[in-house]
């Protein structure tokens, strides 16, 4: 029995895969590609160049693979890709990228991407992110591993957030998230190290201990930018469980483009 709705649009060209759950009045274009096991909700826009991999659970009335909301957008080809074991509920909207960035907007393996949540075009989402209901990105967006973005917040153009961190809901960010770092507010400010959310995830007591030194370094002491950036680099060689993780909120800050919320 087929799994696709007779009442759905399915365009010629769209390669499907024959375990693939297509519902009601859903339009699926050309140049989509759909992998094992992944469902449709009625209603939902599957259009341009887009590739879905495997076990995606996508909702009612989506809108995934539109053309970028960027008026320099002239039609090129470009692509969003869409990882595997994601959650994409009712009312999103994920878009292609664009020439002027690498064409490709892309989003990781097991996300959770709540109802009215958009990403813009040329933002790249990693694993296991929770964006919840109507957080919206701008283009070019970098969301790094297991961060969460709190619903009704939204995300200024080129801003990145770093792994493990979380923004509390009805934020308005403009600058970076440093990994690991809880931040809120209209403009968000610093909030703590993201303690609950690393201890959910294993993160040792000694690995803990190092991140709140390396945060109370950054935002607590009353060092400038540069001096933090000195002490975070001995932090990272004291020898415990967070020397990894010191390092990597250190690299994140060194390479940070628009500047880190303080």
């Amino acid at each position: 029995m087929s799994r696709i709705h007779p009442t759905a649009v399915v365009e010629s060209g769209a390669q499907i895969d024959e375990s693939v759950e297509i519902g009601p009045f859903a339009v699926i274009g050309a140049n989509v590609t759909i992998g094992a096991r992944t469902t449709v909700g009625s209603h939902s826009v599957l259009e341009g160049h887009t590739t879905i991999g495997e076990d995606n659970t996508i909702g009612h009335y989506a809108s995934i693979g539109g053309r970028p909301q960027d008026m320099k957008y002239k039609g090129e080809p470009t692509k969003l890709v869409i990882g595997n074991r994601n959650t994409i509920r009712e009312f999103t909207t994920l878009h292609t990228g664009t020439v002027q960035d690498t064409g490709v907007t892309i989003i990781g393996d097991d996300c959770w991407i709540m109802a009215y949540v958009h990403v813009g075009h040329d933002c790249r989402l990693g694993n296991n992110i929770i964006m919840s209901s109507n957080a919206q990105l701008a283009g070019h967006v970098i969301v790094d591993d297991h961060a969460i973005v709190g619903g009704m917040t939204g995300v200024h153009q080129f801003v990145r957030i770093g792994a493990h961190s979380m923004v509390g809901g009805a934020s308005a960010l403009v600058q970076d998230v440093p990994p690991f770092v809880i931040a809120a507010g209209n403009k968000a400010v610093p909030h703590g190290i993201n303690v609950e959310g690393l201890r959910r995830r294993g993160f040792s007591a000694d690995a803990i201990s190092a991140l709140r030194s390396a945060y109370r370094t950054l935002y607590k002491n009353g060092l400038s930018l540069e001096e933090a950036k000195v002490q975070l680099a001995d932090l990272a060689q004291a020898g415990g469980d967070g020397d990894v993780h010191v390092k990597a909120l250190l690299d994140f800050v060194e390479q940070s483009q628009r500047g880190i919320i303080r």
